[in-house]
């Protein structure tokens, strides 16, 4: 004869109902609240959770919106106990719901976008991998409804990351990858950077504009790791996620013999946006002393008209046909074989242009 026991399941809208679940094997019925498989019973998690879609609920009685979604059953050997619903806050993503169904949602500003992703639980306690992330809108339901007042404030996200691209730093240990800039219409404030593993999505950096560069350190080199970007403005909206990156980690490029004297190498990239460029500007100490405070000065042809606009990681301002960069206080010292990055963006003219001349401290550096 089969055993079950009493499980409290979350409906859609947030009400709650006794749902009968089947104990697992060998499970003492009488006086139990819950089954309970011991870890050592079973050592494979469950499966991923798949085929997430929103599913707006009928009739949703929280007048304040409620995001919804559905998704396939996860199989596992002894048994699904439940899955747990994660949403997408600023400061990464929170628990939101928990179900014993294949359905789940919260309550949330109407027509406000949430992101979130779905992990399954076995009996046992062992978590699956998490889903694909799904971004869908708080709703009233399918019931018709006026149109709510709309709320005061900036409620418009930035756009959505996208042109995901691996290896933008090929000298750089680890992962690296780099995107075209979001939009707003007000301005965007931060990138955060989440990565998978095994049972969640976990934040990993935060880029600040007009950056789009990332770079994750003390990764296994060979393997790759799955990322996505999130823009976010002064108001905490939040972008839909990007599409995922799968980013390989690499060894990078070995550090620059050193030669007598003071030398130094720079390695240079830069990215179109209209009349502007972004550019990152690497540079190396391949000398035999420490750099103690310096100024870097980058040169590009006359005829290309290149102006500063703004920049980061060192005090920047116009010299000449170029932008200079003196040191901040904390990365004043470049040891031996140690490098800095920094960067700024520019107006120029024409096609884009490529720097002339890169000097440290008025010496020129190599480049390449």
């Amino acid at each position: 004869m089969a055993l079950f026991l009493s499980a409290l399941v979350i409906g859609p809208t947030g009400e709650t109902a006794l749902a009968s679940v089947p104990l697992a094997k060998g499970a003492a019925a009488k006086g139990a609240a819950y089954a309970i498989v011991p870890a050592a019973a079973d050592d494979a998690p469950p499966t991923r959770p798949g085929g997430l879609r929103p599913c707006p609920v009928p009739f949703a009685a929280n007048p304040t919106g409620y995001a919804s979604i559905c998704w396939a059953a996860s199989s596992d050997d002894i048994g699904i106990a439940g899955y747990d619903l994660y949403r997408l806050d600023p400061g990464g993503f929170v628990l939101a719901a928990t179900t014993t169904s294949t359905v789940g949602g919260f309550s949330g500003e109407l027509n406000h976008l949430y992101t979130m992703y779905v992990v399954a639980r076995d009996l046992a306690g062992h978590l699956s991998p998490p889903s694909a992330l799904i971004t869908v809108p708080a709703l009233l339901g399918m019931t018709p409804s006026t149109s709510p007042t709309p709320l005061p404030g900036d409620h418009v996200p930035p756009s959505k990351p996208a042109g995901l691209r691996d290896a933008c730093l090929q000298d750089y240990a680890g992962v690296t990858f780099c995107w075209q800039p979001s939009t707003d219409n007000v301005a965007v404030t931060a990138y955060d950077v989440y990565r998978e593993t095994a049972t969640s999505y976990s934040k990993v950096g935060t880029v600040v504009p007009p950056s789009t560069n990332f770079a994750e350190p003390g990764l296994v080199v060979g393997r790759r790791y799955t990322y996505v970007v999130v823009a976010k403005d002064a108001a905490d909206n939040l972008s839909t996620p990007s599409d995922p990156l799968s980013a390989l980690a690499r060894e990078g490029l070995p550090s620059p013999t050193p030669t007598s004297g003071a030398a130094c190498s720079v390695s240079y990239r830069a990215m179109p946006a209209g009349s502007r460029l972004d550019a990152e500007v690497t540079v190396r100490n391949t000398g035999t002393e420490a750099v103690d405070g310096w100024t870097l000065t980058v040169g590009y042809p006359a005829s290309a008209g290149v102006r500063l606009v703004s920049g980061w990681s060192a005090n920047w301002t116009q010299a000449g046909t170029g932008p200079a960069g003196t040191n901040k206080q904390w990365n004043k010292v470049i040891g031996v074989g140690s490098a800095v990055q920094v960067g700024f963006t520019a107006a120029y003219g024409g096609p884009l242009p490529a720097p002339e001349s890169f000097a440290l401290n008025g010496k020129t550096c190599a480049s390449g």
